[in-house]
């Protein structure tokens, strides 16, 4: 009993934090770069709250989670014109963050235009646009912008120009050299190069819901033949929806999407339970909620867009970066499970095993408690919340080995547990997402 109350614990913590992580999600910022013959000219529609708090957006995914998130909310609140001044305010320190060069010659950018949108729900995001200009020097021909790492992703797109230059900034990145007059833009190969990690990014680590539908693919039955059927069907739907909703062929709100989606995992966590393999119909369920994700996937996309001349290539490294995200979810957990699985076929030693996971279970709790910033910033949340889950796991698998000569007990102590678990938090975002 002790044992079980220690798991509940460890996931009404996880469902908390994972579930907060959805409220105040940091998105990119999108930059729009217009030149004339003297000056460059540039307008960025941002968050302006989570910079005037100084919150950093390369480590933080949810502002909520920052330790300036009190500000924030009180920044939240702010009519459009205080917000407005206060952005003024703090334009100077923003400046000092960014790189604007042409050639060899720094350009001062200049505040010219602040826009911030009406209050309305402070548990959504305000997005609003500010535009700054800065002179050329005589014969100019080319800019490369680029702005501090804790201003947070910059998605910047040259405008009115022949083959545009467009780039995805991250991390601190300062754009390529871009020629005013146009031609910069990525050929179809570098475009499907550069939004690959895009596409990963948004499964590993900011993809917490669909992480948990493909475990919960994975916990029905841990052997290659049914998991590639899965994975494949799941694949194929989504490519479809993503592909259809980026050229705007379907368009469904967040608000009915996101709860279907928990939904779906749940749906799929809970027949875990009590599927003993894959059903004649379980495909077909798999390919629907995979058309679901798809548009869920949409969603990320149109947060910044792609490049209209390389859509193709970009939508398609987009998805690659998806697939490869779900196969390394899919791989770990795996590698997680993997010893667990052979005691319990038979094909292992079960004191080899149980030296394993003891030895994987106080790492996992170590990292969880030490907090490595390293870590953090790579997964973008606190290390706990991959690391408890991880924690659980193990101890899971200690104890199905010191039960192996009990009927499937792997599936009862291992598969069964972690679907519930994931079927758990998956109901919570129902509720969140409707109701919240």
């Amino acid at each position: 009993m002790a044992f079980l109350r220690l798991m509940s614990s460890i996931l009404l913590l996880w469902i908390t934090t994972v579930s907060a992580a959805q409220a105040h999600e940091v998105l990119p910022s999108i930059g729009d770069l217009r030149a004339s013959d003297t000056q460059v000219t540039i307008e960025i529609r941002a968050n302006l709250e989570s910079f005037i708090a100084g919150i950093d957006l390369t480590e933080t995914v949810d502002t909520d989670e920052s330790a300036q998130a009190a500000t924030y909310d009180e920044l939240r609140a702010l009519s459009p014109d205080d917000l407005a001044a206060q952005f003024t305010a703090f334009w100077p320190r923003m400046a000092e963050g960014m790189t604007l060069t042409s050639g060899d010659v720094a350009l001062t950018p200049s505040l010219t235009q602040v826009n911030v949108a009406a209050v309305g729900d402070v548990e959504v995001v305000r997005s609003s646009v500010f535009e700054f200009t800065a002179p050329l020097p005589a014969g100019a021909d080319s800019v490369q912008f680029g702005w501090d790492s804790s201003f947070g992703v910059l998605v910047l797109r040259q405008m009115d120009v022949p083959a545009p230059y467009d780039g995805y900034l991250e991390a601190g990145a300062v754009s390529d050299v871009i020629a005013l007059a146009g031609g910069g833009q990525a050929t179809g190969w570098e475009t499907f190069v550069d939004y690959i990690p895009v596409g990963f990014d948004h499964i590993v680590p900011k993809g917490l819901d669909h992480i948990l539908f493909v475990l919960g693919l994975f916990f029905l039955a841990a052997q290659f033949k049914p998991l590639l059927l899965q994975i494949s069907l799941f694949t194929l739907a989504h490519t479809i929806t993503l592909a259809l909703a980026a050229l705007g062929y379907v368009n469904l709100p967040g608000s009915i999407v996101e709860p279907l989606i928990a939904a779906s995992i749940v749906f799929i966590a809970v027949e875990n339970v009590w599927a003993r393999g894959i059903s004649r119909w379980r495909p077909f369920v798999i390919f629907g909620f995979g058309l679901l994700h798809g548009l869920g996937f949409a969603s990320v996309l149109g947060e910044f867009g792609l490049p209209e001349d390389t859509f193709v290539a970009a939508l398609i490294g987009f998805n690659v970066g998806v697939e490869v995200g779900q196969l390394a979810v899919i791989a770990v957990m795996f590698l997680c499970v993997w010893q667990a699985l052979r005691v319990d076929r038979g094909r292992n030693e079960a004191g080899r095993g149980f030296a394993i996971y003891l030895a994987l279970l106080v790492s996992a709790v170590a990292l969880s408690v030490l907090n490595p910033a390293a870590l953090v910033t790579a997964l973008e949340n606190p290390v706990w919340v991959f690391g408890a889950p991880l924690a659980a796991v193990f101890a899971l698998c200690m104890v199905s080995i010191q039960l192996r000569d009990q009927p499937e007990a792997y599936r009862r102590l291992v598969s069964v547990p972690c679907s519930l678990a994931i079927a758990a938090v998956g109901a919570y975002w129902v509720i969140e997402r409707v109701f919240l």
